[in-house]
């Protein structure tokens, strides 16, 4: 088996073993994070009512002008404060964070940082 192959599936399997201890509520949604080669998304979850609460990426419309010509950990930081600025408009303020496998370092660390600044609480 490949390398990238074997480090997408040990991801996977991070996430899996993540989310058998984390799940969101209505009183505290589940922040989600995925991010890809070039870019990088963000979702706010209710898990009991299974439903997206709020949702901010890198490839939306109204942040493609905003992220042109920055670098990935740049673009990840106005993303997570795209979506904390959204999700304090719904009324979200407590938060459980997903890192989706994924190290808490680089641009999950920058979108982390850049939510909790913004003023959700996790």
């Amino acid at each position: 088996m490949d390398k990238s192959k074997t480090k997408r599936l040990n991801r996977i399997k991070r996430h899996k073993r993540l989310r058998l201890h984390l799940s969101g509520t209505q009183d505290k949604p589940r922040l989600v994070v995925f991010r890809s080669i070039s870019n990088i998304y963000g979702q706010i979850i209710d898990d009991v009512k299974r439903i997206t609460i709020v949702s901010s990426s890198s490839v939306d419309k109204d942040m493609k002008q905003k992220v042109k010509g920055k670098n990935k950990i740049e673009t990840s930081k106005i993303i997570g404060e795209a979506l904390a600025k959204k999700a304090i408009d719904k009324g979200v303020k407590k938060i459980i964070f997903d890192r989706g496998g994924y190290k808490y370092h680089g641009r999950v660390k920058s979108f982390a940082e850049s939510c909790r600044e913004t003023g959700l609480d996790f």
